[in-house]
């Protein structure tokens, strides 16, 4: 039956097949493709590519405490500079290798555009972080600009100097970064400076470091949204 409003213009109104064939033709909006849209994904940045290095056992722990917490709709990924084979910025390259080098440059890019937040595991060199992250990131901005960033160093002081390096670095590549920090030493975290045992009471910074970047990182991200 065919309604009217008071002016006489004629209400159409869609049946529910109709509803229902725009909904197939168009594809409608499901719990699984929103949880995903939600997921905030946190890439854990092992900033060291030495030989023998200290970093990937403070990173794995760093990974295997996040995912411990169980935080809901946070993925946690290890990226471990080493893997990515990048070029001194600005470097003449030999003609057989600049191929490889804009691959590498290429696959570094693509994958930090993927996070929205990372926790940078950042030994301490010189009271600064390394040359090799250092020249990571000079090759990013945009794949970074409005995300967030903590720190997990290590040194003779926990890294902290590392990190305030990486603070004024991060802040031209419009990071925001998070005040809390995991800092661990040298000399008591690990033994010989070598084997890494950490003491217990560094789980208190690790999960106000994570706490800080999660409610950040849910921000920023709906502010890119």
């Amino acid at each position: 039956m065919e309604q009217r409003s008071k002016n006489g213009t004629l209400i159409h109104k869609e049946s529910g097949a109709n509803m229902g064939f725009f909904s197939k033709l168009f594809g409608k909006s499901t719990k699984e493709e929103e949880t995903v849209a939600d997921t905030l994904r946190i890439g854990i940045i092992n900033g060291s590519v030495r030989e023998g290095r200290n970093a990937e056992a403070v990173a794995n722990w760093t990974l295997e405490f996040a995912n411990k917490r169980n935080d809901e709709n946070v993925e946690y990924e290890i990226v471990d500079l080493a893997d990515y084979k990048l070029p001194m910025l600005g470097a003449p390259l030999a003609e057989g290798q600049q191929a490889e080098a804009e691959q590498a440059i290429k696959a570094w890019s693509e994958k930090i555009a993927s996070y929205d937040a990372f926790i940078f595991v950042a030994p301490e060199y010189n009271h600064a972080v390394g040359g090799a992250l250092k020249n990571a990131l000079d090759f990013l901005n945009p794949e970074v600009n409005n995300k967030v960033a903590g720190f997990v160093g290590y040194g003779s002081l926990g890294g902290v100097r590392a990190h305030e390096n990486l603070r004024l670095i991060l802040g031209e590549l419009q990071v925001a970064d998070v005040r809390t920090a995991v800092t661990f030493s040298l000399i008591t975290d690990f033994e010989n400076m070598s084997e890494f045992k950490p003491a217990d009471y560094h789980e208190a910074n690790a999960n106000g470091m994570l706490d800080q970047v999660i409610s950040w990182g849910k921000a920023f991200k709906a502010l890119r949204d």
